[in-house]
């Protein structure tokens, strides 16, 4: 009977790119809720290693995303204000 190499993957392990098999939100906030998912069940302490990995790439995929969204909001915003931020005043 034949060994599996050392340095095989279980059959149990997720995919070295299984965060990204899953497509990203379209809307801001369901990314935003999904990474603040993550991050809570990443600090709990309750994850495999393995585990801990894929949602580190998850949540670093979602992170990008939720940053570039934000950067395209800022420049529309700069676009609209004729280049300039201007602080909003809720009242």
């Amino acid at each position: 009977m034949a060994r599996a190499p050392k340095n095989a993957t279980p059959p149990d392990a997720p995919a070295p790119d299984a965060a990204s098999a899953v497509a990203l939100p379209e809307r801001y906030e369901d990314a935003l809720a999904e990474l603040e998912d993550l991050v809570a069940r990443m600090e709990a302490g309750s994850l495999p290693l393995d585990q801990l990995l894929v949602h580190y790439q998850r949540g670093a995929q979602l992170l990008q995303l939720c940053r570039s969204r934000l950067d395209a909001i800022e420049q529309q915003v700069k676009v609209l204000e004729d280049g300039q931020l201007k602080v909003w005043d809720a009242e």
